[in-house]
């Protein structure tokens, strides 16, 4: 039996439609990311809050750094889920590239942005 060398056009449309669910859902995240760093929510208390709370102020900030890294993480992994759809165009989807071997669907279910096999991810 020959070996594939790459998933079917319906395989493929099969990973668009998870990735492009992923990508919704990772788009309203980081919108409400963004909104808590930028205070657009509207539920902020800084015109009623005493200046002399420095401690809150400074959970406050400590608050605002960690939504930001969590917005850097959440951005990265939006741009990894654009690069799926661009591999899914360009039909190289789902082949590891270290092995050149199709990625398991079973891993490309769980993780869509996947660009390396359990196997090649092991050995890095």
């Amino acid at each position: 039996m020959e070996e594939r060398t790459r998933y079917s056009d319906e395989e493929l449309q099969e990973f668009k439609q998870i990735i492009l669910e992923k990508l919704e859902k990772a788009y309203m995240d980081y919108d409400l990311l963004r909104a808590s760093i930028m205070n657009t929510d509207g539920n902020d208390i800084i015109d009623t809050s005493p200046t002399f709370k420095v401690l809150e102020e400074g959970a406050n900030t400590l608050n605002k750094e960690e939504s930001g890294r969590m917005a850097q993480r959440q951005m990265k992994f939006i741009q990894n889920l654009e690069a799926a759809l661009i591999r899914i165009e360009n039909k190289t989807y789902g082949v590891c590239r270290e092995t050149g071997k199709l990625i398991p669907k079973e891993r490309l279910r769980a993780v869509p942005h996947a660009t390396l096999s359990i196997d090649a991810k092991e050995k890095k």
